[in-house]
């Protein structure tokens, strides 16, 4: 997949490419729905595939100060839509010019200017442009005088509920991991770098991995069934642990900080990438009156988790 940032008009090689629009926020089961949806089209077509997605996320720009939200960081959702098939990532710095552009301006500078669309795929309730003036409606018409194609995917549902990255927010902030995962398709995972803590989780034999969580989204603050992967020799080892996700009461710290007990694991991760996958809610924070109580309930917090790791349903995120 080929990455182009659309401050200047795209490669010609890319022009005439079938795009699907969105911020693609977790790439969930109803993004791949959308983004497959493309993808065939362009090749039934003979031509290249693609996304237009927006950085940072729309919602960051408007309300800079609001608690984080994001499912996916930047590189997370590069190697989700990788996975997808597509041919090119195509990224609008969502800045200020922007923000302000009207609709019409959208598609005339945007998709016909600078990326030069034969067809696009979006989504029923798309809007765009200042205060989202723009909808479906005005697109197809748009399309319809320009020349371009418009395919517009319905709803995706997992039973009764409408497959979004709102939803899956939901689920996380409920301490319902299982659920965000039958969502997206794929379970939550949280990138980043392992730094160096306190060590004072190896001063009671249960050393931590470290990863502050950024701009992800803060799930319920809890202890978790989790795995966690780091890269040895070209790939990604994956290994069981067990978390506390949370501000660390008993220690009456104020940062949020995501603690990973690898389980049957010696080795040095300080300063390695990471991946960290949400399993399962096991239980809320809460504080302990010391460290043998802390030592005691996470002996039992890591026996339950190796139960729940056990057996692990394999998940299939499909088109």
């Amino acid at each position: 997949m080929r990455l182009v940032r659309l401050n200047t008009p795209a490669p010609e090689s890319l022009r005439g490419a079938t795009v699907a629009i969105g911020n693609f926020d977790g790439v969930h089961r109803g993004h791949r729905v959308l983004i497959g949806m493309a993808r065939d089209h362009a090749r039934a077509r003979g031509a290249p595939s693609g996304v237009l997605t927006f950085e940072p996320h729309p919602r960051e720009y408007f309300a800079p100060k609001a608690p984080p939200f994001r499912l996916t960081n930047f590189r997370a959702r590069v190697v989700g839509l990788c996975e997808t098939g597509i041919d090119v990532m195509a990224v609008l710095r969502f800045d200020e010019p922007v923000a302000r552009m009207s609709a019409t301006d959208f598609i005339e500078d945007v998709l016909c200017r600078r990326l030069g669309v034969g067809h696009i795929v979006v989504g029923y309730d798309f809007a765009f442009g200042h205060k989202r003036a723009g909808n479906v409606a005005l697109l197809r018409h748009a399309a319809a005088e320009r020349g371009f194609g418009v395919s517009v995917v319905e709803p995706v549902h997992e039973g009764q509920e409408v497959i979004s990255s709102t939803r899956i927010r939901d689920a996380l902030w409920q301490g319902e991991p299982r659920r965000a995962a039958e969502l997206l398709g794929h379970w939550w995972e949280v990138h980043g770098r392992v730094r160096r803590g306190d060590q004072r989780g190896r001063t009671i034999g249960f050393p931590t991995a470290n990863i502050s969580l950024g701009g992800y989204l803060e799930p319920q603050f809890g202890v978790y069934a989790v795995q966690i992967g780091w890269p040895e020799n070209g790939r990604v080892v994956w290994r069981d642990g067990v978390a506390n996700l949370g501000r660390r009461p008993t220690f009456e710290k104020s940062d949020v900080l995501l603690e990973v007990h690898v389980f049957d694991y010696s080795g040095d991760l300080y300063g390695k990438r990471a991946e960290v996958r949400f399993i399962d809610f096991l239980r809320p924070e809460r504080k302990f009156d010391g460290l043998e109580a802390l030592k005691a309930q996470i002996a039992a917090d890591a026996a339950q988790a190796r139960e729940v790791l056990r057996n692990l349903p394999v998940l299939e995120a499909g088109d």
